[in-house]
């Protein structure tokens, strides 16, 4: 009988599908560790660099149980591609999943929470606004998505899609965050970002006090400038091999 940890992929997958699936399941327990988790609920997706192949969570297991051999390898249509893989996944989380992942081709991951200040945010009708610097960061590639109802339509795809477009961050109304990166460190950074833009509102808006605005010229002007701190070889990639070292030191199972 199949348990969770009774798979051991490392020498029956491609160096490539191992590294991806090392650094989905450090995600995975990342999520834990900062406590956004939602007990077996929200999704890391990632794409084998290479391949239409994606990884995702096995539906049922908590995310501090998520391993390297035990994410499931799916196809764009959400199907399981080893027959003899004893894990399903979650349906509905895998319509948001989809619908970037063909959008958005170049993009190698995306992150779903259903954070409580990211879902108050996404909840008031002016969304984000630009308290802080992390606001800054989220505010300069910003999308919405009107909440439709459990993901588990087909239709609502394309209009996934088309709200997305090219942002990074995605707040979806009444329901949680999105956010997009080339590397799985890079879509890490942006949820970070994001999140503590959030919890930041969430604690100005409930001082009743009159905020200072990050002014817009700044705004328009910090796109390149997040894309040198907190993303590619100097940012998102230099803080994601730290973020590893964490989770092996607090999660130490997570690479088998």
């Amino acid at each position: 009988m199949y348990t969770i940890n009774s798979i051991n992929l490392k020498n029956t997958v491609s160096e490539v599908e191992w590294q991806t699936r090392v650094e989905l399941a450090a995600a995975y327990r990342l999520m834990v560790i900062h406590g956004w988790d939602d007990l077996i609920h929200t999704h890391i997706s990632a794409r084998i660099p290479g391949t239409e192949h994606l990884l995702i969570n096995a539906f049922g297991l908590c995310f501090e149980e998520v391993t390297a051999s035990n994410l499931v390898k799916i196809d764009i249509d959400g199907n399981v591609v080893d027959p003899d893989c004893p894990f399903t996944i979650n349906p509905a989380g895998f319509t948001i999943h989809s619908a970037v992942h063909i959008a958005r081709h170049a993009d190698q991951c995306a992150f779903h929470v259903h954070h409580a200040d990211a879902i108050a945010v996404a909840s008031l009708q002016y969304g984000l606004q630009p308290y802080s610097q992390y606001s800054a960061f989220a505010l300069a590639s910003m999308a919405y998505h009107d909440y439709e109802g459990l993901a588990v339509e087909p239709d609502e795809i394309q209009r996934l899609q088309e709200d997305l477009g090219t942002a990074n961050f995605m707040l979806l109304r009444n329901h949680g965050a999105l956010t997009m990166g080339l590397t799985i460190g890079d879509a890490f950074m942006h949820m970070y970002d994001l999140l503590k833009a959030c919890e930041i509102q969430v604690k100005i808006d409930a001082s009743r006090d009159d905020p200072i605005f990050v002014k817009q010229r700044i705004i328009d002007g910090i796109k390149a400038q997040a894309a040198v701190v907190h993303t590619g070889q100097t940012g998102g990639q230099k803080t994601w091999p730290a973020m590893m070292r964490r989770v092996k030191r607090m999660h130490p199972d997570f690479d088998q």
